[in-house]
């Protein structure tokens, strides 16, 4: 039956007179101290985190009170100098995520230093200068990329929800990209595919472990001022050509895309699961030709 305005004594289909949910079912929303950080007490395990993107999560997360493993094929030292300098608390550990020990040894050194796990940031990925077209992208640029972007958050996601099964639940964040929604209009084939096998993963990890209490969402940016775009800027029309695409007119900034993922690693973000967060200057939402 249809709750009707005019008869009070209607119920929707939870059976509640009026079709109102009664104030003893409203639960509060997660609260916290407004002069704490909004990652307090969570420890975060962030991969590619020496550089880039990953680097910056690193220092933001740890400024917003996480204990951060910052996890790299790269030194770490360097980033972990740089959270303790400004107060925080962050170990370095070397991992290639295409390594499912190195990933373990990564995830049980967090459990190890800081007791437990609560977010997995995957954020280590690659695009390689010579993924092109769907017919002249060699078979090596494909496994290579698929190695790393997919299977490589596929070993980060098996080794690290244990973890999380074991903190009582947390946040999963799977990096992926605006190119899992559309096309690029710059030829990477072996990438945009990866970060669409990225979403795709994500929404049924999201699903599988939803009644765990642990969250997974994919992170989609657009395009970032970092050195993993610098190969599609060679020269200014390159760089054109790309900003032409964008709504907003300009690239995005690394805090930007940071703030996203700080988001879904808070508990601000509690009700939300399976996830694609784009942002990406308002590519994704219109249609834009050339002036």
């Amino acid at each position: 039956m249809s709750p009707d305005p005019e008869n009070p004594t209607t119920s929707d289909s939870t059976g509640t007179p009026g079709g109102h949910v009664a104030d003893a079912d409203i639960q509060p929303a997660p609260g916290r101290d407004r002069a704490a950080g909004r990652l307090d007490g969570k420890v975060a395990l962030i991969t590619g985190a020496a550089t880039g993107l990953g680097r910056v999560g690193a220092e933001r997360f740890a400024a917003e009170g996480a204990a951060v493993v910052v996890a790299d094929v790269a030194d770490p030292t360097s980033t972990v100098a740089a959270i303790e300098a400004a107060g925080g608390k962050a170990i370095g550990v070397f991992c290639d995520v295409t390594d499912a020990k190195a990933v373990q040894a990564a995830v049980d050194a967090a459990e190890e230093h800081f007791g437990k796990l609560d977010v997995m940031y995957n954020n280590a990925g690659i695009s390689m200068a010579d993924d092109d077209g769907p017919t002249n992208t060699s078979r090596e640029v494909w496994q290579r990329t698929l190695e790393v972007n997919v299977i490589g958050v596929a070993e980060c996601c098996s080794a690290g929800i244990p973890a999380l099964q074991r903190a009582g639940g947390g946040s999963i964040i799977n990096v992926a990209s605006f190119v899992a929604h559309l096309g690029a209009a710059t030829p990477q084939i072996a990438y945009t595919a990866s970060k669409g096998a990225v979403l795709s993963m994500t929404r049924e990890i999201a699903v599988v472990h939803a009644r765990e209490n642990i969250r997974a969402n994919a992170l989609c940016p657009g395009p970032v001022l970092t050195p993993l775009l610098a190969k599609y800027m060679a020269d200014e029309a390159a760089r054109q050509r790309r900003l032409v695409q964008i709504p907003m007119g300009r690239f995005g900034q690394p805090e930007e895309i940071v703030s996203g993922a700080l988001f879904l690693a808070s508990d601000e973000s509690s009700f939300m699961t399976g996830q694609s967060l784009l942002i990406d200057g308002g590519i994704t939402a219109a249609y834009t030709t050339p002036e």
